[in-house]
């Protein structure tokens, strides 16, 4: 079961943006957080509304998410797009 005891809130909060990510995959939060496709679920029913986990659990199961590794073009090594931003207090500074 997900022990939510060790995630700050920061933590908590930057999982779910990760896995509300299309791009990116459950293999980079295990290896960020250490948290496992299974636990990022349960933190995903626990945290988000009925209604927005549902929407979320259909997208990732849609096949337009590539939230497993083994969908990517296996010539992209990196967690994080090239062109993305940097994060400051969990909101994406402006361009």
């Amino acid at each position: 079961m997900l022990n939510t005891m060790e995630l700050t809130q920061v933590d908590i909060d930057r999982i779910i943006e990760m896995a509300w990510e299309d791009r990116t995959p459950f293999e980079a939060i295990f290896a960020q957080f250490g948290k496992t496709e299974t636990q990022v679920i349960a933190l995903m029913r626990k945290e988000l509304k009925r209604s927005s986990f549902i929407l979320w659990r259909d997208r990732v199961n849609s096949g337009v998410s590539l939230k497993h590794a083994k969908k990517r073009n296996p010539e992209i090594q990196r967690f994080k797009c090239s062109r993305q931003t940097s994060i400051s207090m969990n909101k994406i500074s402006k361009r």
